[in-house]
């Protein structure tokens, strides 16, 4: 019997194809019915493997979980992106194939994420999440992550509310 590997690694410039092929499963998964089709549409068109080269060898910090040799997800984080709030870390995305969802995947990809941010001296972490997306609701409180904030997103023309959830 082979041993199935699951590896959090940093994304590499071979990864760029699979991060982008995440991303648009993930986005049409999660936000399809959500948000207004022509957004996600534009969303794909932007977010190409052009856009996750560029990302991947530039100076974005961006982490893959590797199951088995299959990009499976991705985080990307950095410095917090809003001063008035305490936190000086900020987990911007994490999303997973649809298939890896709900086995554990994700929590290992934000603690790893989590771990990164401390390693660079950026204490405490805030994410952002659309508050009618109910799945990143409950992992982001399951996480144990207290609402500090709300704001808003527009796409389209049309506002959705959003929630900041941080942990110190």
């Amino acid at each position: 019997m082979d041993a199935l590997t699951i590896d959090i690694r940093p994304a590499e410039i071979e990864d760029c194809v699979d991060v982008s092929d995440v991303h648009k499963q993930a986005w049409t998964y999660t936000y399809n019915g959500l948000l207004p089709h022509i957004t996600l549409r534009q969303m794909f068109e932007r977010r190409n493997v052009s856009w996750w080269k560029r990302a991947i060898t530039g100076s974005a910090n961006v982490m893959v979980v590797d199951v088995g040799g299959e990009v499976a997800g991705y985080t990307t984080f950095g410095v917090n992106r809003v001063r008035n709030l305490s936190q000086e870390g900020e987990i911007y995305e994490l999303y997973l194939r649809p298939e890896f969802m709900g086995i554990g995947l994700g929590r290992k990809l934000f603690t790893e994420s989590r771990r990164y941010l401390n390693s660079l001296d950026h204490r405490g972490c805030v994410v952002w999440c659309l508050q009618d997306n109910q799945s990143a609701v409950n992992f982001y409180e399951a996480l144990g992550g207290q609402q500090i904030a709300i704001g808003h997103e527009v796409f389209d023309e049309k506002e959705f509310g959003k929630i900041a959830y941080a942990w110190s």
